[in-house]
């Protein structure tokens, strides 16, 4: 058995090859807008709609996740239509759909319609989130893809620096409604333009296929398939130590205002984390990274669970834990082109990204349900570590069979 070494060669597509110089400034500016408004707005006008509607926090929050699982359904077909014919239209189409679902979100009478508006909206985030500029960038700059990567991942992490405070500051003069009309403004005046002319260029030819060695398609192959479930359990540990940092904080006494720097410092740790990632990435095999990655994710949130304080040092470990969560985001990203190339990637990326995200919607409230049920967040943080060692283990036989010479 021999590892396919993912180069040039592997990706079909020379070092030499023409870039388009605009995409990558375009996918930083559209994930920063994308992500800012039809995601991170939603939590700071959460409080301004349930007083000013009467709709409850859970159906609200529940139109919101809903919004998350039907995106992981639709990327995987969306990841297809990728492969084919590139991102340009669907990220242009999704661009319109996610204006379409703000405005609809913002004058919904009722709560129906605001549903019908989130559900929209998770059509728009599978075709405009970054799935589908993963898949730009990994066609479009090959074996150069990680440094890219990085750029738009570090980019998509401002998006709630920049727009949480923005649509703050338009609630409080505004009210909900018009800030999302306003926000919706924004995302068609940057988003739609952007995709529609800075994703002109040629797509590239798909580069030719790694044979897996004596088994079934890739999609089918053992080694996805326990790929699939590790990430699915580090994204369900991961999601719920982020949902779940506040309250812990509280239990260890910290106010409510330290908690949530905490957590806002955890965000600059995950933004840390992926400049890291480019190195880690140079030196450690794709399996080894894989598993020690997760196993950092676990660390970090044993340690989160076990350690009483003082609350300095549990900051610290929020920021840790966000740096290696910054690097769990690039882990995912690279996860299929660093196993089997670049050939089918958008499709792939779909059908491993789909479960992950279906446990990054649940795990708000499964997380919280769980700590009612264990007596608080620290049996939680500890239960959740375990997830995360259980994924570390499982991706130590992830490692794809490939044929020599394909």
């Amino acid at each position: 058995m021999t590892h396919l070494h993912i180069d040039g060669a592997a990706t079909g597509t020379p070092k030499s090859r023409s870039r388009p110089r605009a995409t990558l400034p375009a996918l930083c500016a559209t994930q920063i807008t994308s992500w800012g408004i039809v995601y991170y707005a939603f939590p700071v006008l959460l409080p301004h709609l349930t007083a000013d509607t009467g709709w409850s926090t859970s159906a609200a929050t529940a139109a919101f996740s809903a919004a998350l699982l039907i995106s992981a359904v639709i990327g995987i077909p969306v990841g297809r239509i990728l492969d084919r014919r590139g991102p340009r239209a669907v990220m242009t189409t999704g661009s319109l759909l996610a204006v379409a679902a703000i405005l609809t979100i913002a004058a919904a009478p009722n709560f129906q319609v605001f549903a019908v508006g989130w559900l929209l909206a998770g059509v728009a985030m599978a075709a405009t989130f970054y799935q589908p500029a993963f898949a730009a960038v990994t066609r479009w700059w090959g074996p150069d893809r990680v440094r890219a990567l990085t750029i738009v991942t570090l980019a998509g992490g401002l998006a709630s620096t920049v727009f949480a405070p923005l649509t703050a500051l338009l609630a409080d003069h505004l009210g909900w409604r018009t800030t999302y009309v306003v926000l919706a403004m924004i995302l068609a005046a940057v988003t739609i333009p952007a995709h529609a002319l800075a994703l002109r260029a040629p797509w590239p030819p798909t580069p030719p296929a790694a044979a897996v060695s004596n088994g079934p398609p890739i999609a089918r192959s053992r080694p996805f398939l326990i790929l699939v479930v590790a990430f699915t359990c580090s994204g369900f540990a991961m999601y719920a130590v982020v949902f779940g940092m506040v309250p812990l904080m509280i239990e260890r006494g910290a106010t409510a205002s330290t908690a949530a720097w905490a957590l806002g410092l955890g965000g600059a740790g995950q933004t840390l984390g992926r400049t890291l990632y480019a190195t880690l990435s140079r030196t450690t095999s794709v399996t080894t990274r894989t598993a020690v990655l997760f196993t950092a994710g676990g660390a970090t949130t044993a340690a989160l669970a076990l350690i009483q304080g003082p609350i300095p040092l549990l900051i610290l470990l929020a920021v840790l834990a966000g740096v290696v969560r910054g690097n769990l985001t690039l882990l995912q990203a690279t996860a299929v082109s660093d196993r089997w190339g670049t050939t089918n990637y958008g499709r792939l990326s779909g059908l491993l990204a789909a479960p992950a995200t279906v446990a990054a919607a649940l795990a708000p409230w499964a997380g919280a349900a769980l700590a009612g049920q264990l007596g608080g967040y620290e049996r939680l943080f500890l239960v959740l570590a375990v997830g995360s060692a259980v994924a570390a283990v499982l991706t130590l036989f992830s490692g794809p069979r490939i044929t020599s010479g394909m």
